[in-house]
């Protein structure tokens, strides 16, 4: 691969950031990407809103807000897997994300179908 991996993550962070403003109609805080063999790392902080934190003062509110968060993550899954593929030329073979509702952050592990931090 031509780019280095710095450059390569910090493209993905970017593109998930419009990503979010596009889809979402808000983007997080801040978005940091990490590739480590297999895998490429998003975390997202600054994802809930004031509302949200405040329905996540109880176990259904927190349940809730984490199923509606996922529900609109995983339907956006294909734009997602686009933009790993556009900037690291490999495919998704699985993706999982979770949502903390304590610290506001998320987490999205694109796995891949080879070991990309090898290719730098």
């Amino acid at each position: 691969m031509d780019k280095s991996k710095g450059f390569v993550e910090a493209e993905i962070s970017k593109n998930i950031t419009q990503w979010e403003k596009d889809f979402l109609g808000r983007g997080s805080v801040s978005v940091k990407t990490d590739i480590l063999r297999d895998m490429v790392i998003v975390t997202l902080k600054g994802i809930l809103t004031p509302a949200e934190y405040s329905v996540c003062d109880t176990k259904e509110g927190i349940i809730s807000i984490k199923k509606i968060r996922s529900e609109l993550v995983e339907s956006g899954i294909e734009d997602l897997k686009g933009i790993i593929l556009k900037q690291t030329g490999v495919e998704v073979k699985s993706f999982h994300t979770d949502i903390s509702t304590i610290s506001g952050e998320r987490v999205m592990i694109f796995k891949l179908f080879i070991d990309l931090e090898k290719s730098f």
